[in-house]
């Protein structure tokens, strides 16, 4: 079985920890679905959330989901000006034996504008 990357990321509509529950625990649904993984395929997840985001760990809506034993860690994203704001990014890596070009990367919503080359 080979380690592969997946991308993602979503955009919040406002900075308060129930809303990032949601949003990112549907990021993180959309990736496991549309790759047909499970949280036993996943071998470590990097989030990033832009300096505008305060409210709570992006990890901690992977918790929620059930994703208990996996290592998850959070980042800032750099302040570069003009970014778009009040995204969460989405860095997994997983185990999986789908080609490198079958992986589905996840970005929802406006999201989608960051990575129109592999957003699906």
């Amino acid at each position: 079985m080979a380690v592969r990357a997946v991308r993602g990321a979503v955009q919040l509509e406002r900075d308060e920890a129930g809303h990032m529950d949601e949003q990112v625990g549907a990021l993180l649904t959309e990736i496991l679905e549309r790759n047909g993984l499970t949280a036993d395929d996943l071998i470590s997840i990097w989030f990033t959330a832009t300096p505008d985001l305060h409210s709570d760990f992006p990890a901690a809506a992977a918790r929620k989901l059930g994703i208990v034993d996996v290592p998850l860690i959070c980042a800032q994203e750099l302040d570069i000006a003009g970014a778009m704001p009040r995204v969460v990014r989405v860095l997994a890596h997983i185990e999986s034996d789908q080609p490198r070009a079958d992986i589905a990367h996840v970005y929802l919503g406006a999201a989608a504008a960051l990575r129109k080359d592999i957003a699906q």
